[in-house]
């Protein structure tokens, strides 16, 4: 296997978008098992501005959008974009946009950001200009949420555990952490304030 060392091209993500699911998001229990861990380990029960990154064909922007007043949702190939805004016609609070990062970023400030499965796309150059930008793109309160495969794969320049190394490097406060032989799932925020904290109860 040989890993690539520059930021993968988007001609890797039209040929995968081909298909209408091709990382199998709405038939395999791995997929469906991690969206649950990262909807159940959300530190708000719900947010006014949320900002999913890397959206694919929509299977996670539709189930996070039941916690959010607004979710935009960006990704960078024009057939995910077709395919998550299929998935998510329904719902009025959800605005899906094509957009390729770093080079293109949304205005305003999120209370959530969620970064799955799409860090490792991004040389480790790219990934410190994203890291820099998601630290001020987060309101005061926001969570940054982070999900990754952790097994190093031909198309991607970075493995999984060097993504949020290079996010926790970012950020002073994390919120919680998960570990398996199979993915991560960390989040941090910019004020360090537990749930527990925030209902009173310490």
């Amino acid at each position: 296997m040989s890993v690539r060392s520059a930021t993968t091209a988007p001609a890797y993500f039209e040929a995968i978008y081909a298909e209408d699911d091709p990382f199998g998001y709405r038939s395999r229990w791995y997929e469906a098992r991690k969206r649950a861990l990262l909807l159940a380990a959300l530190p708000q029960s719900r947010v006014d501005a949320a900002w999913e990154i890397g959206c694919s064909n929509g299977e996670l922007t539709a189930a996070l959008a039941p916690r959010c007043a607004r979710l935009l949702a960006t990704d960078l190939d024009a057939r995910a974009v077709v395919l998550a805004r299929a998935r998510t016609a329904a719902l009025d609070n959800v605005r899906v946009e094509h957009m390729r990062h770093p080079a293109q970023w949304p205005q305003g400030r999120f209370d959530l950001v969620v970064f799955s499965e799409v860090g490792y796309y991004f040389d480790a150059g790219d990934l410190e200009t994203v890291a820099r930008r998601l630290r001020a793109t987060l309101s005061d309160e926001g969570v940054l949420v982070a999900c990754h495969w952790r097994q190093a794969f031909d198309a991607a320049p970075l493995c999984g555990d060097a993504v949020h190394a290079a996010l926790a490097r970012r950020f002073d406060h994390g919120v919680f952490a998960y570990a398996d032989d199979d993915l991560l799932l960390d989040a941090w925020s910019m004020s360090g304030t537990s749930v527990a904290q925030r209902e009173g109860l310490r």
